[in-house]
């Protein structure tokens, strides 16, 4: 990773020449333009994620009191958030632009993660977690990886099994039918030869479904499969769903996710979009720095 500085000016060249060569379009809105541009806020935001900066308004009282000659007219914390969150979809514009410059893996990995909102034992009723039309509401469903129930949303990704670049995400229901998840990843871009998934994929329509489209679903085997396999093939199953994890780890761990801090659902849309593009720069642009 660069020091600090270095990279404040790194990912601040590569958004604004994305803005002025017209790969990232921002939307109009009314009033004067901003003392503080777009892609200085932009550029705030993705290096939060990339340094793993949970508060977002720790964070910004970190720019101006350290970095405040490179932003020198930062807007107070409640306008940065509000204009952050009308620029949420410039961060997937950004991963998109960077994604299209590398070639998928012939072989990638899918799968799903608990994004929790609020304490299960919390919850009293309707909520203000509602998504886009009334369809995507906060619920109930089961972490399998920590053994425990949570309230709130899933993130479904789909990613390269070398670079882990993600070549598909999305912010799901927590009780979901995750074979439908993935065969709506897996639209609008170049299928893989291989899929790598966890066994809640596994299912012998879904299997079908997907030999049917030229993929082969690769699963951890069952214990009583594993039993009879040979040393060497389970050694080199657990080196892929070790991937698997990681590319999971740096997103929700690494840079915050798993503890986003939002209260709305455009908020946290807005925290996994830019986390999602942060990681994208990091295995694109920053691996080998």
């Amino acid at each position: 990773m660069l020091p600090t500085e270095d990279l404040f000016v790194y990912v601040y060249v590569l958004v604004d020449d994305a803005i002025r060569s017209g790969f990232i379009a921002i939307p109009r809105r009314p009033g004067p333009a901003p003392a503080c541009g777009d892609a200085e806020l932009l550029a705030i935001a993705l290096v939060r994620h990339l340094l793993g900066r949970r508060s977002e308004a720790g964070f910004l009282a970190e720019v101006a009191r350290d970095w405040a000659h490179l932003f020198p007219r930062l807007p107070d914390q409640s306008r940065a958030n509000r204009r952050i969150r009308w620029l949420w979809g410039a961060f997937e514009q950004v991963r998109v632009m960077l994604a299209a410059g590398l070639p998928e893996d012939d072989c990638q990995q899918i799968g799903t993660s608990a994004i929790p909102v609020r304490h299960a034992s919390r919850v009293r009723g309707p909520d203000q977690w509602t998504g886009p039309g009334n369809n995507l509401t906060a619920r109930f469903g089961r972490d399998a990886a920590h053994a425990e129930w949570f309230y709130g949303f899933r993130l479904a990704i789909r990613t390269d099994l070398g670079s882990r670049i993600v070549r598909a995400w999305s912010i799901v229901p927590a009780a979901v039918n995750e074979r439908e998840i993935a065969i709506d990843l897996l639209e609008g871009g170049g299928l893989p030869r291989d899929l790598l998934a966890d066994k809640g994929f596994s299912g012998r329509a879904f299997t079908a479904q997907l030999a049917a489209l030229g993929i082969a679903l690769l699963v951890p085997p069952a214990r009583d499969q594993r039993a009879s396999m040979p040393p060497m093939l389970l050694k080199v199953i657990a080196e892929w769903r070790n991937r698997v994890e990681t590319s999971y780890a740096e997103i929700t761990d690494r840079m915050e996710l798993a503890r986003h801090g939002a209260h709305t659902f455009w908020g946290l849309l807005t925290r996994t979009a830019a986390t999602i593009a942060a990681h994208t720069i990091l295995r694109t642009c920053l691996s080998e720095q």
